[in-house]
């Protein structure tokens, strides 16, 4: 709070008070500064190496290239409300303390754990008043502001539609599920991602030089392997970098080494470090390896194979693909099922994240490796192509032309067509490829599992439709 006394003010009694006296001051956004300055100091290096302008902020290409609309806003030092939508350690509170900076805007800090709506309100009371006394904007950071509760979230909503607060939200869960649409609406979203190892590198290195924020004054190097162990087993996160760089110099350190090495960030991270190619043959064989264990139904080996890829960094989505291609491929028709259970561990991964997206990545695994096995579906396809390949162009029978628009009668199409619904069994025989081609049996079904009864029902309707036993 800020009490101003005009200069030419006098005391009630006509006693006129000294010129030092004139502005009585009780700044809270000062001592709020200086005690951020001595946290500072002492604070750990993720917080200290926190950029302090945009062109200090590694990734997050199509936020902070030239051009970008995120990047056009924060520079025209009139931001607007917005919510910033990424995965852990991305830069969310940096980003939001780089838009103050712009704005030469207070910043005040709020988290969603902890915060209520008595708290909110003290906040937008105070933005105001700053406003009214001193034009001065407030930038406000609610962390995690998915946990918000509605009621919360609402008591937001008038300051941020009448400009007392510029809100910056930060959620790692998608806002269109956790955030009320009133709120969404009023603000613009803008979504972060997890930051490659080619940018954590570039922190490490930052890092490492930086004498005033830094462990530059250690005098201390890293290790190629070690840095880019560092930079891909954190999963892109700045902050989970910098802590474990940290922790590791120190380690570095106690045994009176300049230099960084694997080892000391293993157990920096405080767990060991699977050597690991993700560009060399041992990628393509680990994969191998695991696909070919879903493949033999074997459960162990193929939990043990999906492990061995997480625990080194292997990129989960790719993992999550393979997994859902080989649900088609290899499961197929005997458990249809295995495909919804593949593809849904992979919205799981969207959703979610590693680490906890690992207990759906494993649920799809052993339910792979443990369903009944087809390829048919494979061997269809083979089939299939090789008749479109080596025939002539179709001839589309009249009867299974397209009949619904205007005209199409007049023409033919349509005509003679038998409706399968009006008939036994909803079966009926009639010519279904193109004229002057030779119908051909592409798919053979298996006896595995689902597709194995569904054989017997297809069974009856080939005997229905003239046609010869497929499963022979």
């Amino acid at each position: 709070m800020t009490l101003h006394i005009p200069k030419d003010a006098a005391s009630s009694s006509g006693v006129r008070i000294p010129s030092a006296c004139y502005r009585l001051v009780m700044d809270n956004d000062l001592f709020a500064a200086r005690a951020e300055e001595t946290l500072s100091r002492v604070a750990p290096l993720a917080t200290r190496m926190r950029p302090r302008t945009l062109d200090e902020v590694v990734g997050q290409p199509a936020l902070l290239q030239d051009g970008a609309a995120f990047r056009r806003v924060v520079e025209s030092g009139s931001p607007v409300s917005m919510i910033l939508w990424g995965p852990p350690g991305t830069g969310k509170t940096t980003l939001a303390r780089v838009i103050s900076n712009h704005a030469d805007a207070v910043f005040e800090t709020l988290s969603a754990t902890s915060a209520g709506v008595k708290d909110v309100r003290e906040v937008l009371a105070s933005a105001r008043h700053r406003l009214e006394t001193d034009e001065r904007r407030t930038v406000l950071f609610l962390d995690e502001i998915h946990r918000f509760n509605k009621n919360q979230q609402d008591a937001l909503l008038p300051g941020v539609e009448d400009g007392t607060i510029i809100l910056i939200g930060a959620t790692t869960e998608n806002p269109f599920h956790e955030v009320n649409s009133p709120l969404i609406s009023r603000s613009t979203l803008f979504r972060l991602e997890s930051l490659d190892p080619d940018a954590l590198e570039a922190l490490v290195d930052r890092a490492l030089g930086d004498s005033e924020r830094g462990l530059g004054q250690k005098g201390l190097a890293i290790d190629d392997e070690a840095r880019r162990t560092l930079a891909e087993r954190t999963g892109g996160d700045a902050r989970l970098v910098l802590n474990a760089l940290e922790m590791a110099s120190t380690l570095a350190g106690g045994r009176q080494s300049s230099v960084i090495e694997t080892t000391d960030v293993e157990e920096a991270l405080q767990r060991r470090i699977v050597r690991y190619d993700k560009a060399g043959d041992q990628h393509y064989d680990v994969v191998s390896a695991f696909i070919k264990s879903l493949r033999g139904s074997d459960p162990d080996a193929s939990v043990y194979w999906l492990h061995l890829m997480l625990e080194a960094g292997e990129d989960p989505e790719f993992i999550a693909r393979r997994m859902i291609i080989f649900a088609s491929e290899d499961v197929g028709l005997a458990d249809s099922n295995a495909l919804v259970v593949a593809t849904a561990a992979s919205q799981a991964l969207a959703y979610v994240g590693l680490p906890e997206a690992t207990f759906a990545l494993t649920h799809s695994a052993i339910y792979l490796a443990t369903a009944p096995k087809s390829n048919s579906v494979t061997t269809t396809i083979g089939a299939a192509r090789r008749v479109v390949l080596d025939g002539s162009a179709p001839v589309i029978p009249p009867h299974l032309r397209d009949a619904h628009y205007q005209g199409a009668e007049t023409l033919g199409h349509g005509e003679g067509y038998l409706y399968p619904h009006d008939h036994d069994r909803h079966v009926v025989d009639q010519q279904y490829w193109p004229d002057g081609q030779d119908p051909k049996i592409l798919y053979r079904p298996t006896d595995q599992g689902a597709e194995g009864r569904r054989a017997e029902w297809f069974a009856e309707i080939d005997r229905l439709m003239g046609r010869p036993d497929r499963r022979k």
